[in-house]
């Protein structure tokens, strides 16, 4: 049974298949879209890198061919800012093709693989379908506002995961569809906004990864559908 790790040259990816081959998992399947990963995954015998970019349908579909059975996918693909804009403060700094990016970044992805990766899930076994979300996708807990471009993008995602949830209940009974979010955590993406982080609340990568490996060991088909944080608190949409 493969283990796929979408983005895992990130921060948080990279540190699943980290843990993944440290646990001795074999058959990791994992993916990067530029930057090559270190040597020392790369020569590892359980893990095989393919370069991706999860917001290309036919490249997508390509890979998934490649797949055999999976019980575990997860997709770490995301963005929060890059090098022309951080996260907006108020409408006035809203920008389209920033706003269209972050949306085709942190939401389409799952689609594409939600539509090319159920084949992948027949063989009756239980398995996960993650994606790691934010917890400022929450509308229930956004209190502070901002992060138009962030907030919008990680909400749709979680709908598109509890949409996902109630059709392969009928279709991969087998699936649990869950959304992940992993605490602000010490990666490139989290770096410009760590200053008022207290110590205690930022993570590193592998600590995060760590919480959440041990959520997902205890997720269940029969609890699809939800929105968990790192320390398995359910989160609300």
């Amino acid at each position: 049974m493969q283990t796929v790790v979408i983005g895992g040259n990130g921060g948080i990816g990279n540190a699943f298949v980290k843990l993944l081959v440290g646990k001795g998992t074999n058959d990791v399947i994992a993916t990067y879209h530029n930057t090559k990963p270190a040597q020392e995954l790369t020569q590892n015998d359980n893990v095989k890198w393919f370069q991706l970019d999860a917001t290309d349908e036919s490249a997508v579909s390509d890979f998934c061919e490649k797949l055999g059975d999976v019980g575990l996918f997860i997709n770490a693909v995301g963005m929060l800012h890059d090098d022309q804009h951080k996260p907006e403060k108020s409408t006035r700094n809203l920008d389209k093709d920033y706003f269209i990016k972050s949306m085709t970044t942190n939401t389409l992805p799952t689609m594409l693989f939600a539509k090319h990766m159920p084949l992948h899930f027949r063989h009756k076994q239980s398995a996960v379908f993650a994606t790691i979300s934010a917890r400022v996708g929450s509308i229930e807990e956004n209190y502070l506002g901002g992060w138009y471009s962030y907030r919008a993008s990680k909400a749709a995602l979680n709908q598109v995961l509890k949409t996902l949830s109630i059709e392969w209940r009928r279709n991969l009974p087998n699936v649990c569809v869950v959304a992940l979010h992993p605490g602000t955590t010490d990666t490139a993406l989290s770096k410009p906004f760590q200053k008022n982080v207290p110590a205690e609340q930022l993570f590193t990568a592998d600590k995060s990864v760590m919480l959440m490996s041990d959520v997902i060991s205890h997720l269940t088909p029969e609890i699809s559908g939800k929105f968990f944080s790192f320390d398995g608190e359910n989160l609300p949409w």
